[in-house]
């Protein structure tokens, strides 16, 4: 079992990006692209109002026929933001992200922003923990040493 903290501690990119929510679409966009990145935190101050992702763009934006220059953020941002604590387990992020189609979560402590997670981080995670396991294994049935 492994806590979130740690995942955050093990990212390259400890960088958390966000915009204001009256920054244009189009600049959130540029950002996520320069960033490669599917997703911006819309913060006023250090206070989360909202997320910004390129599936919001795809069906509020591209869908609808609107103008990414002209569309501040606050139109097409999701407000109703879930976050997890440093002390979630991997497993329980995952559950809470397959549960509620989430590809991004804050981690959050007291208040205050620690990072950013993404299904990505989770699923490269997992894989590693069980390339761990199958090896011990092997190692375990052919009686190899270490």
């Amino acid at each position: 079992m492994k806590f979130i903290t740690n995942i955050l501690k093990s990212k390259a990119d400890h960088g958390v990006y966000s915009v204001a929510p009256s920054a244009s679409v189009f600049d959130a966009l540029k950002l996520m692209a320069d960033k490669n990145i599917g997703s911006l935190l819309v913060m006023e101050g250090s206070a989360i109002v909202g997320i910004i992702t390129e599936r919001d763009y795809a069906r509020k934006i591209a869908l609808m026929g609107r103008a990414s220059p002209q569309t501040p953020v606050r139109e097409i941002m999701s407000q109703a933001v879930m976050f997890v604590g440093p002390d979630h387990t991997t497993e329980q992020c995952m559950a809470l992200m397959t549960q509620n189609r989430l590809r991004h979560l804050p981690v959050m402590d007291d208040g205050k922003l620690l990072g950013l997670i993404s299904i990505g981080d989770l699923v490269k995670d997992i894989i590693s923990e069980q390339q761990f396991i199958i090896e011990q294994l092997e190692r375990y049935i052919t009686g190899a040493r270490v």
